[in-house]
């Protein structure tokens, strides 16, 4: 039987230091670390690379901004410990894939952000991720931004990412078996196995 933990904060909370730093713990050199941005720009070259440098070069890295879970299914035969970073890029990803705003990054959306079927593509994705961790005898390690703690977005696609990750958020901590909050480098634990 198999452990999902996710991890939750804000941005530089310390989510994924703290998820690397468990995955070394428990997993040691076998671990598939399961990385869902992707690299459109220079500067997110550079953070992608940063991310590299920091884990241990026996770590498998698969790169899946899309059905992470298939990806995750297709690929890993030993690895006991997954670490998916991150859901927040995994949902981004969905929402540009359907509604990306042509030729304008800040324009208008191509389509409505508010389609069912895009939260029905994310939250199968979530959902079979988690029945992955559950039915074999992996720990997974699922990193994710916490964003209902602001404003209310100005814009359509602001509003819609903000509930499609809240909601699949909200998926994953149900099935879960343990839950952290991270606030400045600190992990709160929110639940723990058999609890809620």
């Amino acid at each position: 039987m198999g452990k999902l933990i996710l991890l939750l904060g804000g941005a530089r909370s310390g989510k994924s230091s703290f998820a690397e730093k468990k995955a070394r713990e428990w997993g040691g050199d076998n671990v598939l670390y399961v990385a869902t941005s992707e690299t459109k720009d220079e500067e997110m070259c550079q953070r992608v690379q940063k991310h590299r440098d920091s884990r241990p070069a026996t770590w498998e890295t698969l790169e899946a901004p899309l059905d992470v879970s298939s990806a995750v299914r297709a690929s890993n035969r030993t690895s006991r410990v997954i670490l998916v970073d991150c859901i927040t890029f995994l949902v981004s990803n969905y929402l540009m894939a359907a509604s990306e705003p042509v030729g304008n990054p800040f324009g208008l959306p191509s389509a409505d952000p508010f389609d069912e079927k895009i939260e029905f593509a994310v939250r199968a994705d979530v959902d079979a991720l988690a029945r992955y961790a559950h039915d074999y005898n992996v720990t997974m390690l699922v990193v994710s931004n916490e964003v209902g703690m602001g404003l209310v977005p100005e814009y359509d696609l602001g509003r819609a990412y903000r509930d499609l990750l809240g909601r699949a958020n909200q998926d994953l901590a149900r099935q879960a078996d343990e839950v952290y909050l991270l606030l400045a480098g600190l992990p709160m634990q929110l639940k723990q196995a058999g609890s809620l």
